[in-house]
């Protein structure tokens, strides 16, 4: 800081608040002595810093993968707030592999992290409950993880009978649901959102019919499609589509049109996770909006918390256990 000072012409308290990005320098000044680091070669050596101050300066969020829609968007929230706190985030795919989903966590990858957010899809409760973090961790997700963790979740089954409860009020009698599951007694995300589909027909009077229970091995537009596709083809009735994901449902709005279906008017079509993309689909898409910045808000709090009792040597807050409360945002593809 002193050369770079000497060189640029001004203090070295002015060279430390431009390239800690304090205000009360002006622009001009910055660019000056952004100007001389750059010329003399000099970078801010963040692991020092980091070092010194016990920290890494980074936020791990680990994911099953990165392009689904659902996890790039939750990762720009993250990313927003971990930013606002000075602090940078990273992102890491297991692509839904349990033994990698347990390296991701494991004891030497913690250490590289101030903090972490992890969405586990494979990962066992019981494999979880032999662990103990010092870096503060932060599950989100429907699968199940031991109380001694802090824990975010949506609220699945309660957010597929809002939709399928819209549904079945507004016309239709036979609602296909697409990534269903015919056996629900999982705690994941398929078999929670299947149980809130069968719940609202049960309390709307209303029989489910198992052919109507399309199983997927993915959650992307074409599985969709094709779902819809081999519907059709069986010559199964229908009248409404519940796609356990936006995505899905980008894919049934295709085959929709394929098959010269009118939606609403012919086929009624609501998604789950009421991402960004939704408001410029034709027609536009009905979705559960499950809580995503009330999600990505709750997530930073815990961190926080547990990140500012590690700082004072204080006594870890207890775990917290999560639930955001979903609801219908409603357009274009319903009644």
């Amino acid at each position: 800081m002193i050369d770079v000072a000497n060189a640029a012409g001004v203090s070295a308290m002015t060279v430390s608040n431009v390239i800690n990005g304090r205000p009360g320098v002006s622009a001009q000044t910055r660019l000056r002595v952004l100007a001389t680091i750059s010329k003399l070669g000099y970078q801010v050596n963040l692991a020092a810093r980091h070092l010194r101050a016990g920290r890494t300066g980074a936020v791990g969020l680990i994911v099953p993968d990165i392009d689904r829609p659902y996890y790039a968007q939750l990762a720009s929230r993250l990313a927003k707030g971990v930013e606002e706190r000075g602090l940078h985030l990273v992102v890491e795919r297991t692509g839904g592999d349990a033994e990698r989903e347990l390296e991701a966590i494991s004891f030497g990858r913690l250490r590289m992290y101030d903090g972490v957010v992890i969405s586990p899809l494979r990962v066992e409760a019981a494999d979880l409950d032999q662990l103990r973090f010092e870096t503060p961790v932060v599950f989100i997700g429907e699968r199940p993880v031991p109380e001694t963790f802090d824990h975010v979740m949506m609220d699945n089954v309660g957010g597929a009978r809002q939709a399928t409860r819209h549904l079945l009020t507004t016309g239709s009698r036979r609602i296909a649901i697409v990534g269903g599951r015919h056996d629900d007694h999982v705690d994941d995300m398929p078999s929670l959102r299947t149980r809130g589909y069968r719940q609202a027909h049960v309390e709307l009077g209303a029989d489910v019919d198992e052919d109507l229970v399309i199983e997927v091995e993915s959650f992307d537009p074409a599985s969709g499609f094709q779902a819809v596709k081999r519907l059709h083809e069986s010559g199964i009735a229908f009248d409404g589509v519940f796609a356990l994901t936006d995505a899905a449902a980008t894919g049934v709005l295709r085959a929709l049109a394929d098959l010269r279906l009118e939606v609403p008017r012919d086929v009624q079509v609501i998604g789950f996770d009421n991402g960004k993309e939704t408001e410029f689909l034709v027609p536009r898409l009905s979705s559960v909006e499950p809580g995503n910045d009330a999600m990505a808000d709750r997530v930073l709090e815990l961190l926080d918390h547990r990140v500012a009792a590690a700082g004072d040597g204080g006594d870890a807050p207890d775990p917290m256990t999560t639930i955001v409360t979903a609801r219908l945002a409603l357009r274009e593809s319903t009644r």
